[in-house]
């Protein structure tokens, strides 16, 4: 390596540094316990229930991602059953696995006990990580394999043994199977790859194109589902990708607001610093380690930045950059005083990183007690965990009204509600979500024995219900309304759901790709329906006699940008209805 380990002076006492270490092990057994408190303890969110569903089924790949989430989750319930935790365990064992590897990383560039225990401690200081890898996401999948190759290519170069290269593709395509956006890792090691003078040989070895082949073939699984699915999931993500919004502050103001609350308000200007003289290190001596961690966090930072000029950037999407910004601010802090900095800045920003640590770990306990201990609600509907808890009142209600009308099947229009339904009911009746059944390409049919011929339960958020929206006039179901149900979570509520007798229409669990049922091109935001109102806007009472002028802006799941519409009303003399037959 061109790195060279930092003076560090004279070394301590064994007994110090082994108190020191106990200390730290201690802290971060004691940040992990209250990851596992509060995996157990929250009711799953609603894009978790909707990755479980995906572990219950037996496919290559998804529409919205590729398999890797959908595996970890298998994994956890196959060890502690279809519980809170069991969906969540793997996420509690990423976060484990990414520290070990961050620590190592820095552990091999500087020497340094110091600055070990700071790249350890960061990731516990950011909301991000310390507690939030409990919520299993794609995102959640792809850090432990990014991280992973990234260290292998860290062994690469401490050992010049090219073999490394293949353990990176190993890494790189299991990556790729937890997201597409590992994809935009792909500059930086194009970086470390040519910009060292190590180019010329790298370029002329059999193993960087090995390491490519063999990302590719573990990459298979996703390519023959979409090979098999008119390239569905990949056409999906372009559309989305490629779509072009008008510029908005506020997109980048939120973007940029939630990197700062995610990652620490003192933590991400530290993180960023400790980039940016990494990055300037690397590329101005050619150094490939710290080429190949700036260039990790800066690219796809800068990826982001830029599309949420115009869109909103998902919460968890750029999780995966952060572990290679901890590990370069902890090395960017081993070499200052190697280096010849001024002794008052090398102090200066050991005391920042420290305090960051401090102020930040404070923050995750303060949210963790807030959302396990306290009865409160600060943020009202907006808050991020409230606004998918209160399903159970949603259930009891499904259940007594399942028992008056005799229906022996569940029937809903949007996923989050047919995956909280799915995961509360356990397979004990059939749940299906009539329309985008693109979603559910390769799935298992429910018990069609339960459903033809039968009555069915409608649940849904209004105003999906609302009779206007064509798509009931596919279909030619008899919809009696029951009652509607508040989703309420301490005190607030959050959400309203119709509750309806539904009759005299079996589900198309197959419709073909032009049926207002299938429209994955219309999840994807590539056709404009003519009636989509956002959840909240209006009532099932309040909508009808409306007139409608709907523009829509869809993505994917709450991780991604929200569902969107502009409704215009005005008087109509359509009569309104209690009971519809469409």
């Amino acid at each position: 390596m061109t790195i060279a380990p930092p003076d560090i002076g004279p070394a301590r006492p064994d007994h110090s540094a082994f108190r020191r270490r106990l200390a730290v092990a201690a802290l971060i057994a004691a940040l992990t316990a209250l990851r596992v408190i509060y995996a157990s303890l929250l009711d799953l969110r609603t894009d978790e229930a909707y990755y479980w569903t995906w572990s219950k089924e037996s496919v290559l790949s998804f529409l919205d991602h590729p398999p890797m989430i959908a595996w970890f989750i298998r994994f956890g319930t196959a060890i502690f059953g279809d519980t809170n935790f069991g969906v969540r365990f793997a996420g509690v064992l990423a976060m484990g696995v990414m520290q070990l590897l961050i620590a190592d990383i820095v552990r091999r560039v500087t020497h340094d006990c110091r600055a070990v225990v700071i790249a350890v401690l960061m990731p516990e200081a950011a909301l991000y990580y310390g507690l939030l890898m409990a919520k299993v996401s794609p995102d959640v999948a792809l850090i432990p394999f990014a991280t992973a190759m990234v260290w292998a290519l860290v062994r690469l170069t401490e050992s010049d043994d090219g073999r490394w290269w293949l353990a990176a593709g190993a890494f790189a395509g299991l990556a790729l199977l937890s997201k597409f956006t590992a994809g935009l890792l792909l500059p930086a090691v194009a970086a470390f790859m040519l910009v060292p003078r190590w180019r010329g040989r790298w370029l002329r070895s059999p193993y960087p194109w090995l390491a490519a082949l063999i990302a590719l073939v573990l990459f298979l699984p996703v390519l023959v589902w979409n090979m098999q699915h008119d390239w569905a999931s990949f056409r999906f993500q372009l559309v989305r990708a490629i779509a072009t919004h008008e510029w908005s502050l506020r997109t980048l103001g939120e973007f940029i607001g939630l990197q700062f609350g995610l990652v620490g308000f003192i933590l991400l200007p530290v993180v960023l610093t400790g980039v940016a003289l990494t990055a300037w290190r690397g590329y101005r001596r050619g150094d490939a380690v710290a080429i190949l961690l700036s260039t990790a966090v800066i690219v796809p930072f800068g990826y982001f930045l830029w599309k949420s000029l115009s869109l909103r950037v998902g919460d968890t999407w750029p999780m995966f950059i952060w572990p290679f910004g901890f590990a370069a601010a902890a090395i960017n802090l081993a070499m200052l005083r190697g280096e010849g900095w001024p002794e008052s800045l090398v102090r200066s920003s050991f005391a920042w990183a420290r305090l960051a640590i401090i102020c930040g770990i404070a923050f995750v306990a303060g949210v963790f007690l807030y959302y396990v201990a306290s009865p409160w609600n600060f943020i009202g509907r907006t808050d991020p965990v409230g606004g998918e808890a209160g399903y159970e009142a949603i259930v009891d209600r499904a259940k007594l009204e399942l028992q008056k009308t005799g229906a022996t099947w569940i029937a809903t229009t949007d996923y989050r509600t047919y995956a909280m339904l799915r995961w509360f009911f356990g397979g004990r009746l059939p749940v299906v979500q009539i329309n985008e059944r693109g979603r559910y390409l390769g799935f298992r049919d429910p018990d069609m024995n339960l459903i033809r011929g039968h009555t069915g339960l409608y649940v849904g958020r209004e105003p999906y219900n609302h009779p206007a929206n064509p798509l009931w006039a596919s279909t030619t179901a008899i919809r009696e309304p029951l009652e509607r149900v508040d989703r309420v979570w301490r005190g607030i509520v959050m959400d309203t759901y119709a509750l309806e007798k539904f009759t005299g229409w079996t589900p198309e669990l197959s419709p073909p790709e032009g049926s207002p049922l299938y429209r994955w091109r219309e999840l994807a935001g590539e056709i404009r329906p003519a009636f989509h109102v956002a959840a909240g806007k209006m009532s099932f009472r309040g909508a009808q006699g409306a007139n409608y002028d709907v523009q829509l802006h869809i993505g994917e799941s709450r991780d991604s940008p929200m569902c969107s519409a502009h409704l215009r009303s005005g008087p109509s003399n359509r009569p309104g209805m209690t009971k519809s037959r469409t």
